[in-house]
């Protein structure tokens, strides 16, 4: 397991809060949150890449590329499955790389900022005690997973690699 290091909560809401839509800024291509981010798959509709800030090896986001703010209202019910499809296949991937107890799959964010939808993927893995899971699993409060980059890399790879493998 990687080490886990402080995550500094504070310095992050002012950025989600006050700066761009970092999917949005993916998606458009800005250099610095591409340097920032390990792109797993993209296409017109999708974005999937590692979480920024993991608290578990693994955990991955997927979104839409187009800016939409409400999970299930800013969807037309075709796009919203087409969209889940893609969780799925994702969370089929990350199960074939990473050994999985159990995948979260969640839709978090807020109006005050990381309003952009997308879904949280999170393996937990085998053994963890009953108290660590859950959301005690996905919170930042207890540090995140500090990933060298060839590591993030090599994950996205072997992700990636799994996805483009599965029948869509």
């Amino acid at each position: 397991m990687s080490e886990r290091i402080a995550f500094d909560a504070d310095n992050y809401a002012r950025r989600v809060r006050r700066g761009p839509c970092f999917i949005c800024a993916l998606a458009s291509g800005d250099a610095e949150y591409r340097l920032a981010n390990v792109m797993i798959y993209e296409d017109q509709d999708v974005l999937v890449f590692l979480n920024r800030y993991p608290t578990l090896l693994g955990y991955t986001l997927v979104c839409p590329r187009r800016h939409v703010e409400r999970v299930v209202g800013d969807f037309a019910e075709d796009e919203y499955f087409q969209l889940q499809r893609w969780v799925y296949r994702v969370g089929r991937a990350i199960e074939q790389v990473i050994e999985t107890e159990r995948l979260y799959v969640l839709s978090l964010g807020s109006q005050q900022g990381n309003r952009h939808v997308h879904w949280h993927l999170a393996p937990l893995p085998p053994g963890v005690a009953y108290e660590d899971q859950q959301l005690a699993a996905v919170s930042m409060n207890r540090g995140i997973l500090r990933l060298e980059p060839h590591e993030a890399r090599n994950l996205a790879d072997q992700i990636r690699e799994r996805l483009l493998d599965e029948p869509s």
